[in-house]
């Protein structure tokens, strides 16, 4: 199974976190398949770092192929729009084929 889970980054009380699609049964630190962006919940925007910051259609593409998030990867992607984007393409398409 596919997962969107956190990988910790950073040094000693001052991690970061990368937002990354891994097989569920890989090491956290572990190797991963696509990495879709950067949580720092220490800093004001915490899905940006050194200019770099959160892939949404990335997250939706793979939410949209079957992987899964974790409870703290939901929460933070629910946060910025990746679960209703979802939602609303899921509900579309269904709406469509009724329509037919």
């Amino acid at each position: 199974m596919v997962k969107i889970r956190l990988t910790r980054m950073g040094r000693r009380n001052r991690p970061y976190y990368r937002l990354v699609v891994v097989d569920s049964r890989k090491r956290r630190d572990g190797a991963y398949i696509d990495c879709l962006g950067f949580y720092d919940p220490i800093k004001a925007n915490p899905l940006e770092i050194n200019g770099e910051s959160f892939n949404v259609e990335k997250a939706v593409e793979w939410i949209m192929k079957g992987a899964q998030p974790t409870d703290t990867a939901r929460s933070i992607l629910k946060r910025y729009g990746v679960m209703k984007k979802v939602d609303e393409l899921k509900y579309r398409s269904k709406k469509e084929k009724q329509s037919e």
